[in-house]
């Protein structure tokens, strides 16, 4: 008997033994009375880059104990904060030394979506999960039949929780895809042996439609990993014992993503004085913005700008800020030399931007974030490249979970300093970052915050 065998019969006894306290009907009742959930797990996934499924594990049948000291709600935080997009629970007792506890005080503290991490033979289970705060649960093929599979899923959908279908061969991939999975994870662990091999998701990629979201589960524990999964195609990964050994998860987890934080651009906007370009020439960002919003405290005129850019470190790319402007007056600042790129605040439409692009002006558009309907919009921008902010110029964060569902390179702006960037550039991994009052002192641009700004990232 093999040891998901021996797992599988030992979830059917807990589950008759759960059902003598608390009967079927009642539990399905109970659950089917909280509010359906809108698939928040699998939503999580959806995101141009690799997403990361952390997990809270203190054993495993193939380690045996990972974490002597195990405090699961900090290890949950932690996750959290390094910026995963989801959370994996152990809830298997025996093997797994979990438990329905951690679970329930996990999703209680943290805002990231958590599965389920248990061998799923009831549906009792999944009613069970949903009380307990899971957004998934795991349909394990080789344990399962197909019927099962099906009549689960559709459990899970009419709770609004995802199904993370898990299959360790081609045909139980099949099986899957054929049970209309959503999301299906390839187990790259061998459960006769134990050995690990990731080119079990490699190789299996190819078998799973891209409209289904794809998961490589076990063995991934380099940058080299992920690249190679990346390449191949998978949407997401599920990591255990490595950032479980981890003792900074941040760290660890920018690692694993391959990303290079000096590779992020930083945009310093609303410059206005002499001594602004001064403090810019010093210190070298990318871009800096000159406003030509005139409502806007930082307006400045075509005039002053100009001035300003033949001051400038030619290394430094001058970007003109816009409300509605009439489009002449931005191609004629561009023309002039006086900016190089255009970035537009206002309700500028497709046909102005595709205007300036007619000119072979770079456009950066500008996206209030406020709800998943923003980021579509900013999905389909024409615009070169898009900005995200929580209003405009107002110093204020929005809702980062949000970001799910960007499928483009972004400038990240609102609220950011020196306290936060690099925090937000970890998680998020934008294409450049944007600060304006962050790097102010009562309205006016201060050298050592622009310069601790910089020191944060760098």
């Amino acid at each position: 008997m093999t040891i998901l065998e021996k797992l599988a019969d030992y979830a059917k006894l807990r589950v008759v033994s759960a059902k003598e306290k608390l009967s079927y009907e009642e539990l399905r009742s109970t659950a089917l009375s909280v509010p359906k959930g809108s698939f928040e797990f699998e939503n999580a996934l959806k995101k141009p880059d690799i997403s990361f499924i952390c997990e809270c594990k203190k054993a495993s049948p193939s380690k045996g104990i990972i974490a002597e000291d195990f405090p699961y709600l900090r290890i949950a935080e932690d996750y959290e904060s390094a910026g995963a997009d989801c959370i994996s629970v152990l809830t298997e007792p025996k093997w797994f030394l979990g438990s329905n506890e951690y679970l329930r005080e996990i999703a209680e503290k943290v805002s990231v979506p958590c599965i389920r991490k248990d061998f799923t033979v009831d549906d009792y289970m999944i009613y069970e999960a949903k009380l307990l705060g899971a957004k998934a649960v795991l349909l394990i093929c080789s344990i399962l039949t197909a019927e099962q599979i099906r009549a689960y899923i559709k459990v899970c959908d009419s709770l609004g929780m995802s199904a993370l279908v898990e299959a360790h061969n081609e045909a139980e991939v099949k099986t899957a895809v054929n049970c209309g999975a959503r999301l299906i994870g390839v187990n790259n662990r061998n459960l006769s042996d134990f050995s690990v091999d990731t080119e079990n998701s490699r190789r299996l990629r190819e078998l799973v439609p891209h409209d289904v979201l794809f998961v490589s589960e076990s063995g991934v524990k380099t940058a080299e990993d992920i690249a190679l999964l990346r390449e191949a195609g998978a949407d997401a990964v599920l990591i255990g014992e490595t950032l479980m050994r981890a003792e900074d998860k941040s760290a660890k987890l920018a690692e694993l993503r391959g990303y290079n934080i000096a590779n992020t651009k930083v945009k310093m906007c609303g410059l206005r004085r002499e001594t602004d370009i001064e403090y810019a020439n010093k210190l070298l960002p990318h871009y800096v913005g000159y406003v030509f919003a005139r409502k806007s405290k930082r307006y400045i005129s075509p005039e002053q700008a100009a001035k300003l850019t033949r001051l400038l470190d030619e290394r430094i790319t001058p970007v003109g800020v816009f409300v509605d402007e009439p489009i002449e007056n931005v191609i004629g600042l561009v023309k002039s030399g006086t900016i190089k790129a255009v970035q537009l605040h206002g309700n500028e439409n497709e046909e102005y931007v595709a205007r300036l692009k007619k000119e072979d002006i770079f456009v950066i558009k500008a996206f209030i974030v406020r709800s998943e309907s923003d980021i579509l919009r900013a999905n389909d921008s024409p615009a070169d490249l898009v900005l995200l902010d929580a209003g405009m110029g107002d110093g204020k964060q929005f809702d980062y979970r949000l970001l799910g569902g960007m499928k483009r390179k972004y400038f990240l702006a609102g609220g950011l300093d020196k306290n936060n960037v690099n925090d937000a550039i970890r998680k998020l991994a934008p294409y450049a970052v944007d600060v304006s009052s962050g790097i102010e002192t009562d309205g006016v641009k201060d050298f050592d915050k622009m310069k601790e700004f910089m020191d944060s990232i760098y």
